[in-house]
């Protein structure tokens, strides 16, 4: 089964000043362009969720897509925009700003995903879930949009509901380094 993949770089890094953390410099690049790296050899598809400098963004060469929702709801609202943007039925996750994460990431997902007959497999170190390194099927984008509908935007409480198989990244718990603040940013 093929795979789209979804970079999340649709919220506002008020942690890091209001300022878009995926284009962030980090090592001479934009923060994205780390995720973009790693990202794009493990799937088949990529877009891009972005809600502002689109143009700065759709300058990587892969589609840009924006919240259907409106006033920056959430991770959740990046995944509804995904699915509903998506071209095959496997559509995975990542933040943009996490540039180390897993070669292998997809892979693993995967594999857990068909053996466990799960809608949706996330990422977990030392039992500490990473909700936006995930992977679903596309046909759960009903349910998505319902949930968002009710008013929903908690990412473990949509999991909850859901056929959910947590996949085991102990081996690279350094990958889901994610950089939220100029101050993480200046220590690596």
């Amino acid at each position: 089964m093929k795979v789209t993949g979804i970079v999340l770089a649709g919220g506002q890094g008020r942690r890091m000043g209001n300022v878009d953390k995926g284009l962030v410099i980090l090592n001479s690049r934009p923060m994205v362009a780390h995720v973009l790296e790693r990202l794009a050899p493990q799937v088949d598809e990529v877009l891009v969720n972005a809600n502002q400098n689109l143009e700065q963004y759709a300058a990587f060469g892969f589609s840009v897509i924006s919240d259907s929702l409106i006033g920056y709801a959430g991770p959740l609202a990046g995944l509804q925009a995904g699915l509903s943007a998506a071209q095959h039925e496997l559509v995975a996750t990542v933040p943009c700003d996490s540039p180390f994460l897993p070669l292998d990431l997809i892979a693993r997902l995967k594999a857990a995903l068909l053996e466990h007959r799960a809608q949706l497999a996330v990422a977990v170190t030392h039992n500490q879930p990473h909700p936006v390194f995930c992977l679903c099927l596309r046909n759960v984008l009903p349910h998505l949009t319902a949930f968002l509908d009710n008013g929903g935007r908690k990412i473990d409480a949509w999991y909850a509901t859901l056929n959910t198989v947590e996949v085991n990244f102990d081996d690279e718990v350094d990958a889901f380094i994610n950089i939220n603040t100029m101050q993480e940013l200046k220590n690596l």
